[in-house]
């Protein structure tokens, strides 16, 4: 008995999942650590920031969406502009003794108003930043000030009505959400592969023609005491053509084939050939269509004659005759303009 191909289907079934397994733990992680670190779920569920709550520490809690209600906004007369569009008007109103700056959208402001007694807004909380800073210096030569003197009476952390962007924020949630699930699934069901390789999709493939558990046993015992006819990634067995290949690993009963040919690829770069690589394409029953890319010409010769010589009735060769004898065996493929054509007929 070959040691090195025992349980050899098994073996890189689970190697193929193992490998699979750090990308998308690693992946939950990053999620886990952006979803701490930044405030992405608070805009859709703003606090509901009452006057005495300070706006430093709303924010370094990363409670920086926020749901509140202003008293007594007075316009500066100073607006926030981006290519010429207005983007906000700027107020200023006394919470809870301090003067604070709100940005408010033209909306919201009636494109400017000089007085707001009341009003509630969801809003997000912005940092001491450069054009704040503009602000504060221009109020400051108006009123004849310095800027460190507004600066000491003006809290450095404003309120501005157009950073709540709640579409933005929804559809990163819902980014994090899908992918986050995505991946979650990816590594349950790679463990599940793991731990039951006869669950997984090259066994899922082989239960197309029998009981996959059996199938996947014989083709091992096959594999382990005689392989036929062996290459660097592909075998063949007394009844299984079996390919442990980057693309995937397939295991197809040699009675379930019909149709066998090589397509060759020419690679080159600008205008030098370098090489040649041929692709080895297997139709099977059930409507199993395989592909193995790269290999050598002699290898898949190799296979070809064996898989021929092994089942007379599989077709070789690429040519319009297999092609139409096929398309008998199989039927002609549901294709999408197939469907296109059948819906409209509908309609």
């Amino acid at each position: 008995m070959n040691g090195n191909l025992e349980h050899y289907i098994t073996r890189n079934i689970k190697s193929v999942y193992k490998r699979k397994l750090p990308a998308p733990i690693l992946y939950l992680v990053l999620l886990a650590i952006l979803w701490l670190s930044l405030p992405i779920d608070s805009i859709l569920f703003p606090y509901h920031a009452k006057t005495s709550d300070s706006l430093e520490t709303l924010y370094e809690e990363n409670n920086q969406y926020i749901q509140t209600t202003l008293t007594d906004l007075k316009f500066t007369g100073y607006t926030e502009s981006s290519f010429g569009r207005t983007g906000g008007y700027y107020y200023y109103t006394m919470r809870d003794n301090v003067c604070t700056i709100v940005l408010l959208t033209p909306k919201t402001s009636e494109e400017g108003l000089p007085t707001i007694d009341t009003i509630s807004i969801n809003a997000g909380i912005k940092r001491n930043d450069p054009t704040f800073q503009t602000l504060l210096s221009q109020i400051a030569e108006d009123l004849s000030w310095t800027t460190d003197g507004i600066t000491q009476k003006v809290n450095t952390y404003y309120i501005s009505e157009p950073a709540f962007r709640r579409n933005i924020s929804a559809a990163v949630i819902f980014i994090f959400a899908l992918t986050g699930l995505y991946s979650l699934i990816t590594i349950i069901l790679s463990i599940i592969y793991i731990l039951i390789p006869a669950l997984s999709p090259p066994c899922r493939t082989l239960s197309l023609f029998g009981k996959a558990s059996e199938l996947l046993a014989q083709a091992e015992e096959e594999l382990a005491t005689l392989p036929q006819l062996a290459t660097e990634d592909m075998f063949i067995t007394e009844h299984f053509f079996i390919a442990i290949a980057k693309e995937g690993i397939f295991i197809i009963p040699i009675q379930e084939i019909i149709w066998i040919y090589k397509h060759s690829t020419l690679h080159k770069f600008f205008w030098y050939h370098f090489s040649i690589s041929y692709t080895l394409h297997i139709t099977a029953n059930k409507h199993l269509y395989v592909q193995l890319p790269k290999n050598l010409k002699s290898d898949i010769d190799g296979i070809i004659d064996y898989l021929a010589e092994a089942n007379h009735s599989i077709l070789v060769g690429f040519n319009e005759k297999n092609r139409l004898k096929i398309q008998e065996i199989q039927g002609k493929p549901f294709r999408f303009e197939t469907l296109i054509t059948l819906l409209k007929k509908r309609i």
